[in-house]
């Protein structure tokens, strides 16, 4: 880990820390998550967190298991998409991954995984029901290489969208990202639907903390950064929020 000096700015109201490496800014980001939980865990009794599930994400999610002084018993867990169409025990499925890389290490009090099935509407609304049970106090997130918050793509993602939970059809860009970070081995193989937390209830968490690394999130993150608030760069929408900190490496930001 390079634990050289730190770039720091401000974008609209994002704080943005760049660390040398990726690291360097994974564990930073691990730090930004931990600490938010015990905040969280101090004032309220129980910390509600939705995480993404990615590559993008491990060093943030290495972190978090060796946080100390957070109390997992009293966390309950979300994840923020899903694959439809993928046999329960695939090893792309978000929630393996997440129970993998985290849930087995730390034994969240409660865990809540989206399972498309046979009826993806109907596991929307389910989803929607048990999210909309109180407030979410963190959202640990990337950014996708089109800009995608969750499986929000540019042609689906919706600023004031009326659901928290829906189906979506993901673009080309999106699933060619999954066959880049090696989750699949042809574009054929990567589903075409999947199930996901919608704009405004990812930004409905009361803290977020973005986790950004690599070169292939270089023209993401410029967008996302200094372009216009638009639904053509669904992260765009991350300056807008009142306690967001984005973690990258210099790779993506330079």
């Amino acid at each position: 880990m390079n634990t050289g000096p730190v770039i720091t700015r401000v974008a609209g109201r994002l704080d943005v820390r760049i660390h040398p490496d990726r690291a360097a800014s994974g564990a930073a980001a691990a730090r930004a998550a931990a600490a938010a939980l015990r905040a969280a865990l101090a004032a309220r009794g129980e910390a509600r967190v939705v995480f993404a599930a990615a590559p993008s994400q491990r060093e943030m999610l290495a972190g978090l298991r060796a946080a100390e002084g957070v109390d997992w018993s009293r966390i309950v867990a979300f994840h923020m998409d899903e694959y439809i169409g993928l046999p329960a025990d695939a090893p792309q499925r978000f929630g393996r991954f997440l129970r993998d890389e985290l849930w087995d290490a730390v034994r969240p009090g409660a865990v809540h995984v989206i399972d498309p099935g046979d009826d993806p509407e109907a596991e929307s609304a389910r989803y929607a029901e048990l999210l909309g049970r109180g407030p979410i106090d963190l959202v640990c997130l990337g950014i996708g290489d089109n800009g995608h918050l969750a499986f929000n793509d540019p042609p689906v993602a919706d600023f004031a969208d009326p659901l928290a939970v829906k189906v979506v059809e993901l673009d080309d860009a999106c699933r060619r990202q999954q066959v880049s970070d090696g989750c699949f081995a042809t574009l054929a193989d990567v589903p075409e639907r999947a199930v996901t937390l919608t704009v405004p209830t990812l930004m409905a968490g009361r803290t977020l903390v973005a986790t950004v690394p690599g070169p292939n999130k270089k023209a993401a993150l410029a967008a996302a950064l200094d372009g216009p608030i638009a639904e053509s760069c669904p992260a765009s929408v991350l300056r807008t929020h009142p306690d967001c900190t984005l973690f990258a490496d210099l790779e993506a930001y330079q």
